[in-house]
């Protein structure tokens, strides 16, 4: 099913759309579709997941605008679905000041459940820099990621990529909201 017509982004707005993705195991579906379409069953096994929570966790993905049907086929008298994204990109909000932040979450769980033994990359600096280097890196980190993102081929493994270039909480910020 080839995924030419779909819109390059959905932001998140409402309430429902936010509590579909704030939860873990929908995160995940939602990476089982990134690249094709899926049944409930495909999705169940690659999630590791039952194909019942798969199917509760789809409709809600699905009713949040998420998700779609893009085909249907007859299995032995039942119609089977094939689940896609409903976008190439899900855009969330800013999570505001001490708001959760969903998509940091996800990728520290996603981290956390790869294999140990796999090659990583990860990394974490602090730096001082003007405003205008700021801009900059966060410029160029964006550009690299749509460039590999282009580059992306559905039938190689998956890799995921994750960055956050922010300004800290000040000292006494950061004390403070830490009670």
């Amino acid at each position: 099913m080839p995924t030419d017509d779909l819109p390059e982004t959905f932001h998140v707005t409402t309430d429902e759309q936010l509590r579909a993705v704030s939860n873990l195991t929908r995160h995940r579906i939602m990476a089982v579709l990134r690249f094709e379409p899926a049944t409930i069953t495909q999705i169940a096994e690659r999630v590791g997941i039952a194909k019942g929570s798969s199917s509760y966790h789809v409709r809600l993905l699905e009713r949040a605008g998420l998700v779609k049907v893009v085909r249907t086929r007859k299995v032995r008298g039942v119609t089977e679905r094939y689940y896609a994204m409903a976008a190439r990109a899900i855009v969330l909000p800013d999570p505001g000041e001490g708001g959760p932040d969903v998509l940091m979450r996800h990728a520290v769980a996603d981290l956390e459940a790869a294999p140990a033994d796999g090659e990583r990359h990860v990394r974490m600096a602090h730096l001082r820099l003007t405003e205008e280097q700021f801009a900059e890196l966060g410029a160029r980190l964006e550009a690299l990621a749509d460039e590999f993102r282009a580059l992306s081929d559905p039938s190689l493994p998956d890799a995921s990529l994750v960055f956050a270039l922010f300004h800290p909480a000040s000292g006494e910020q950061a004390v403070g909201g830490a009670k």
